[in-house]
Parts: structure tokens; C-alpha cells; sequence
């Protein structure tokens, strides 16, 4: 299992305050050989004539002392984990969350 980074509780449960329901603590996703993991998995129903709108989260802190290295690495984290979420949705897994990106 990934370690978790420093703010992944914080993270964790202002989504519970904003009524999001974790479902997957990390969320698992399987791309060719490798096993990868996105550190949170959430749902959240907007309104039944909506569905079910749900999103993966990847928390990052950036605390270490080059962040130009760890930008990097978070983008190279995103890109992997966006390309096994389209396989995974073009594979027909039931309902994976949307391959988007937000920062906040």
C-alpha cells in the first residue's frame, strides 16, 4: 500500500463534510502490469436527474526541498493515472470516475 502523504486525513474529510462518500481509500487501478493507486475514491449524488458524479483524488504536498522535482512527479503520477482511468473506462469497468483534472 502507497504511504499516505501529510495532508491526505485533511483532504479526506473535508470531501466527507462536503457530503462526498469515500468509496475506495486508495482507489486501485490497473494499467498493463503495473498496479497503481490513487489515494481516494468518492462519490457523491448531485441530484437524481443527474446520477452520480465521482471523482479520484491524488493529494500531494509538495513539502520536500525541490518542487520543481516533485511538480514533475506529480505530472508524471497524473498523466499514468489518467491514461489507466480512459482504459478503464473504454474497458467498460462500471462507472470509474471521469480521467479529469483539477487543482486546487
Amino acid at each position: 500500500m502507497p504511504a499516505k502523504d501529510a495532508f491526505h486525513t485533511i483532504v479526506k474529510t473535508a470531501l466527507q463534510k462536503d457530503k462526498w462518500q469515500i468509496t475506495h481509500d486508495p482507489y486501485p487501478l490497473v494499467a498493463g502490469s503495473f498496479n497503481l493507486a490513487i489515494d481516494l475514491g468518492a462519490q457523491k449524488v448531485i441530484a437524481a436527474q443527474r446520477g452520480e458524479h465521482k471523482i479520484a483524488v491524488e493529494i500531494k504536498s509538495f513539502l520536500g526541498p525541490s518542487k520543481i522535482s516533485e511538480f514533475y512527479g506529480a505530472l508524471g503520477q497524473f498523466l499514468a493515472y489518467r491514461t489507466a482511468l480512459q482504459v478503464q473506462e473504454s474497458e467498460g469497468a462500471e462507472h470509474p470516475p471521469r480521467a479529469n483534472a483539477y487543482c486546487i
